[in-house]
Parts: C-alpha cells; sequence; structure tokens
C-alpha cells in the first residue's frame, strides 16, 4: 500500500516545501518509502482503486504467503476530509514455486459469474496486478446474464411502488444483456433507399405513376386511412375548374346524345317498314281472302261493290302470288292492307274481268305493305296471271312491260293503252307499281290478255292444280 506524505506524518514539523529537503539524497529516500506513488492520493482526495477486468472471475483465496488485505474502503463524507489509510502488510517472498502454485490455482479455478456493475477490486502490488493481466490474457470469460443480486442494495422497507421500481430496473438490466427491448427494436437498421426516407420526410407527396400502390398500403389496408393534405385555395380551384364541365363539352354531349336517339328512331322506323308492316299485311290479307271466300260459299250474289271491300282474288303462279283484289285505290284502305286496289272510280274507271271487253287495271305496292307486285319485273312474256271470282277463273298471259313512267302518265288503263302493243280493243289486264325500289317516284306497268275464262263449275286452271 502507500506510505504517508511527509506532510501527513504527524512526528515529521517540516511543511511540503521547495527546500524541506537538505539535500537530493534526502527527497530521493523519502521517494523510496513509498510503496506505490501511484496509488497515494493527493490531499483531500478519496482514494480510488484499480479496478479488475469485467471478465475476470474474482479469486476464491488469496495466494500463498500473502497476509490477508481488507477490501473495503470507508466512504468519504463532505466533511470526513482525507480517508485513513491502513498500514500495508509486510510483503511475501515470491519464490519460482509460488508463481507456478498461483499459475495453476488460477488455471483450476472455476469461471464464477461476472462481478455485478460497481464492484471494485483493488491490487495489493504490482506483481498482482500483472498475473491478473496475465490471467485475462488467457481468454474472455463468457458474459454471465445473471441479474445482480439484491443482497448488495441496502435493506429498505418494501412497498408496491418500491417493488415495481426494482423490477422496472431489474428487466432494463436483463434487455441491456440480452438485446432485447426498446432500444434493440430502435436500433434495427432502416429499410428503403434514400428516395423513400425523402418521400416519408415530405409526407409522400412525391409524384407518383398512375397506378402505383404507396408503400405499406397491403400491409396497413386494415388501420385507419392516412391523412389527407389539405388543398390550398389554388388547388382547390383548379380542382374545381377541372371537375366542371366545359360548355363545349355539354354541347357535343347533347349534340351525340341527339344523334343516338334520332338513330335509334331511324332504326326502329326501318324495322317498322320493313318488317312490321309486311306482318300485318300479310295478316289481313290473310284474313280478307277467307273472307271472300266465305262469301262465296255463301252464295251471295256479286253486284256493285263498295270502296275497300274485296271481290276477287289474283294468282300469279310464277312469283307465288295469292292476293286479294278490293275495290278502289286507297292507300289507307286497300294498299296498306296488303290487297290489290282496282281503278273503279271516277275518271280512271276502267272494266270488271267479267265485260266482254275492256282493260282490267290494277295497282298494289313494290315494298312494305305486303308488297304484292314487288317481283312484277321478272315476269316474261308467257306467264301467267290468273284472276279467280265467284263465277269463273280469268286467265291472262304476260305480253309486254314498261319499266318507268311518269305517275302522271294515266293513259296506260285506257281500253287500248298505248306503248302496250295492243292496237284494237280486247280483254286486256294492267299491273301498276312504284319504282324504283323503296321509292315512289316513276311507275312501272305490265300488260296482260286474256287467253281463258273458265267457269268455275270446270275445276281450277291447270296453272292452280300443280
Amino acid at each position: 500500500m502507500t506510505a504517508l506524505r511527509p506532510e501527513h506524518d504527524a512526528g515529521h514539523g517540516a511543511s511540503y516545501e521547495q527546500g524541506a529537503y537538505g539535500d537530493a539524497d534526502a527527497f530521493e529516500a523519502a521517494v523510496d518509502g513509498l510503496a506505490d506513488p501511484l496509488n497515494d492520493p493527493l490531499p483531500g482526495q478519496r482514494q480510488e482503486p484499480l479496478r479488475a477486468p469485467r471478465h475476470r472471475a474474482p479469486r476464491e483465496e488469496p495466494w500463498p504467503g500473502a497476509a490477508a488485505v481488507p477490501t473495503e474502503v470507508p466512504a468519504a463524507g463532505p466533511e470526513a476530509g482525507p480517508a485513513p489509510v491502513q498500514e500495508a502488510a509486510a510483503e511475501p517472498q515470491w519464490t519460482g514455486e509460488h508463481y507456478q502454485q498461483q499459475e495453476q490455482h488460477a488455471a483450476q479455478a472455476p469461471q464464477g459469474p461476472q462481478r455485478a456493475p460497481g464492484a471494485q477490486r483493488e491490487w495489493q502490488d504490482p506483481e498482482t496486478y500483472s498475473a491478473d493481466v496475465r490471467s485475462a490474457t488467457a481468454g474472455p470469460a463468457p458474459i454471465s446474464t445473471d441479474v445482480p443480486a439484491a443482497a448488495s442494495e441496502p435493506d429498505l422497507p418494501l412497498d408496491d411502488r418500491t417493488v415495481a421500481l426494482r423490477m422496472a430496473e431489474v428487466h432494463r438490466a436483463v434487455d441491456s444483456v440480452t438485446g432485447t427491448g426498446a432500444d434493440a427494436e430502435e436500433s434495427e437498421p432502416r429499410t428503403g433507399g434514400r428516395a423513400e426516407r425523402r418521400k416519408a420526410a415530405r409526407g409522400g407527396r412525391g409524384r407518383k405513376r398512375p397506378g402505383s400502390m404507396p408503400a405499406g398500403a397491403e400491409q396497413g389496408s386494415a388501420q385507419s386511412p392516412a391523412p389527407t393534405r389539405t388543398l390550398s385555395r389554388v388547388e382547390a380551384r383548379r380542382a374545381a375548374r377541372a371537375l366542371k364541365e366545359s360548355p363545349a363539352v355539354i354541347a357535343s354531349r347533347a349534340v351525340g346524345e341527339l344523334f343516338i336517339s334520332f338513330g335509334v328512331l331511324m332504326l326502329l322506323f326501318v324495322t317498322y317498314q320493313l318488317w312490321w308492316t309486311n306482318v300485318r299485311a300479310d295478316q289481313y290479307a290473310g284474313q280478307e281472302t277467307n273472307k271472300i271466300q266465305d262469301g262465296w260459299a255463301k252464295g251471295r250474289q256479286p253486284g256493285a261493290f263498295e270502296p275497300g271491300q274485296g271481290f276477287a282474288i289474283m294468282h300469279i303462279p310464277k312469283l307465288d302470288v295469292v292476293v286479294p283484289i278490293a275495290e278502289g285505290i286507297s292507300k289507307a284502305k286497300v294498299l296498306d292492307h296488303g290487297m290489290v286496289g282496282h281503278y273503279g272510280e271516277g275518271s280512271l274507271k276502267t272494266a270488271m274481268p267479267s265485260d266482254k271487253e275492256g282493260n282490267f287495271a290494277v295497282a298494289g305496292h313494290r315494298n312494305t305493305h305486303g308488297e304484292p307486285f314487288r317481283y312484277i319485273n321478272r315476269l316474261k312474256p308467257g306467264d301467267e296471271i290468273i284472276v279467280e271470282t265467284q263465277d269463273a277463273y280469268y286467265t291472262y298471259d304476260m305480253t309486254s312491260i314498261l319499266p318507268q313512267t311518269a305517275p302522271s302518265n294515266v293513259s296506260v288503263i285506257r281500253p287500248v293503252p298505248p306503248g302496250s302493243g295492243f292496237t284494237a280493243p280486247g280483254r286486256y289486264i294492267t299491273l301498276t307499281t312504284c319504282t324504283p325500289e323503296f321509292t315512289s317516284t316513276y311507275r312501272m306497268i305490265v300488260w296482260g290478255k286474256m287467253v281463258e275464262e273458265r267457269p268455275r263449275s270446270k275445276g281450277k286452271p291447270d296453272a292452280l292444280v300443280g
């Protein structure tokens, strides 16, 4: 241990000042008397012994020949002054055998738990410090996770608050040793690159690609949505203008809707004209044919027919046409019902099939409303046209065709029509219809000449039997 300085020696009256020693030999002798100058405390300071390495376990028993040395150092209070220093024990005489025993003892000694934080160890002399350093170089002892015993703490009255505080300290000590707890979680390295950290610092206001999903959206979908950034006044105005439709957009939308509606109406109208009118006309014409045949079966006498009244049936075998013939050419009452109309009123009145001389002229639609005369342009000279009445069958052979003429040319229905090839009065038939198809700009004319009058009692003509 450390010897007292000359100024602390009670028997020495000289002060520690320059010139207290008479010569250099006296000063050197005083210095040599100090056992350990490094551990000599300064006046008014507490002696701090050297600490043992944390990985070195304390020795269980002293080496041979060593004297008992106290290890406790009294606490120095603010009024205590310098701590008293005990006299050093007589230094033992070490030999080679002692060193070997010390090394064997250090090698066989078990590694005990690590000294708790705050525990101190002092060395009696440099020889002890050197031995401990040599044993420490053999390798560090495994770190123990044992919690320091509470026996070293002063005995205090225990209550719930004190126990809770101590348990918290114990948990923190265990976490610091094992590397777990909140500090370990915070110490984990962050993931993500520099760009992600910048976006996180800016609050995620960076430019995002269309259709991209923010980071962590899948993991945090079950959590509450992230707060949205409040728009500035300028951004709010721009957003409102973007949502508001311009007059051009409204006008184009209205025009588009108008065209769509018009197209739908046109489609419905075309469907009605080309398909539905034919359906309705065929139904009406079939009913009128049955009505005429029923009247003949009841023995109704022929006479003057009223406008719109059916009185005969026309057959065109080549075109597979069977259509009733009604009095008059009224579009609403006759033609639009799918029937053929007889020119029998006013200046356009023509002969009947039963007349001995004259031109039996009729009209019919070429398109829509039953379209009975749609394909009369396919008739060739010699094709038969048969008119069936209550008393007889009148057969006409087609002779000529006028592909196109004006609607005002009424000469085509005269008793001897010009351009028909007939030169003298006779029993003729004239078919008139509109042309081209789906228009009423012109008229198409087909003429024929009666070749046979066959009473019903003789049966049907050969063209109708097959």
